[in-house]
């Protein structure tokens, strides 16, 4: 199973829906069926997000929207497809979520597919609301600056989550618990400078969590080279972005990796970490397992662990056993994954 959350939600059974655009609208429908046909007492509602919704509206998150994500208990978030170059009046839908929600917190388990080496199972967590993604750019004379944020305020939450994640990872797969701090504070010896001290500050009150720390670059060919050095991680906005991808590529690839976006305000985002993919959308093709496994994370949250236990295994043995969709080298609609994932799971019920 994955990792259950501090504050699991058990009072709510509601989840909003948004699909987004491209293969979103066909993996989220895919993941609610699964849903409800674990768990029939869940309660969904949908609403609208994405580029589509911003050309049809005006609004790439509706004041609906994000008003119906405030009330629910968990949100299903599908894949919204953003421009390459400024639009006037567009932003980026999730990055909204994640500042009106205060979703601070991302979390990114990766694990090695059945039967494949090397063996891994780790989980990064990576800061969410600030670093190079704080949105504050401004132009100079010969081209544009932006601005990296680093608070101590940020650093030090972040790193309590984490480091509750690592003793919950920790009792999970049955080893000493371990916390991996990483950063580039040899270079960026003041913003770096700052959430390194904040992490070692706020992991030297669990005396029993194994604390080490690794310049990015060196934390990259580690997970490359051996991912299973490695149990929890815990970094900044940019390098988490882009470390996560890199696992997930060791895991499978993109179309498998969930994740999830959690805060203090009793709301908490899943979504599968692929995008919009519009070469395939239409087309129903597309991987539902990564909506399937944020769906796993999802369950733990509103505190339905057996039946998040159930459809984890049930993913696994699909993952072994077939059917496979194509982008995993089988010829499986998306329709028919989740078919097959959902009939694995109600076996065990």
């Amino acid at each position: 199973m994955l990792q259950a959350y501090p504050d699991p939600m058990t009072s709510s059974s509601s989840v909003l829906l948004i699909p987004g655009d491209g293969v979103g609208a066909e993996v989220v429908p895919a993941a609610a069926r699964v849903l409800a046909g674990l768990v029939p007492e869940l309660h969904f509602d949908e609403a609208e997000a994405g580029w589509a919704c911003f050309q049809r509206c005006g609004s790439a998150l509706p004041a609906a929207t994000l008003a119906a994500a405030r009330k629910t208990g968990a949100v299903l978030f599908g894949a919204t497809q953003s421009p390459s170059t400024e639009v006037p009046g567009y932003a980026s839908p999730i990055l909204a979520l994640r500042r009106e929600l205060d979703l601070y917190g991302n979390l990114r388990p990766a694990r090695s597919l059945p039967g494949e080496r090397p063996v891994f199972d780790l989980l990064i967590v990576r800061e969410n609301s600030e670093g190079l993604y704080s949105g504050r750019e401004h132009a100079i004379a010969d081209g544009f600056v932006a601005e990296r944020v680093i608070t101590r305020t940020a650093s030090m939450r972040i790193a309590r989550l984490a480091c509750e994640q690592a003793l919950l990872h920790a009792a999970r797969v049955g080893r000493p618990a371990r916390l991996t701090v990483v950063h580039k504070a040899n270079v960026l010896k003041k913003t770096d400078g700052l959430f390194r001290s904040a992490c070692l500050e706020v992991a030297a009150n669990y005396p029993t969590l194994q604390v080490g720390e690794m310049l990015v670059d060196t934390a990259a060919m580690w997970l490359a080279k051996d991912p299973g050095r490695f149990d929890v991680l815990v970094t900044t906005n940019l390098f988490g972005d882009i470390l996560s991808d890199l696992a997930a590529g060791k895991a499978g690839g993109l179309g498998l990796a969930p994740s999830a976006n959690i805060g203090g305000h009793g709301v908490a985002l899943f979504e599968p970490v692929h995008g919009s993919a519009p070469d395939i959308a239409g087309k129903g093709i597309a991987n539902p397992l990564g909506a399937l496994r944020s769906s796993v994370m999802l369950l733990q949250y509103l505190g339905y662990e057996a039946a998040a236990q159930r459809l984890d295994a049930a993913i696994e043995y699909v993952l072994v056993h077939g059917p496979l969709p194509v982008d995993l080298g089988g010829q499986a609609t998306t329709a028919q994954v989740a078919g097959a994932v959902l009939d694995m799971a109600l076996r065990t019920v």
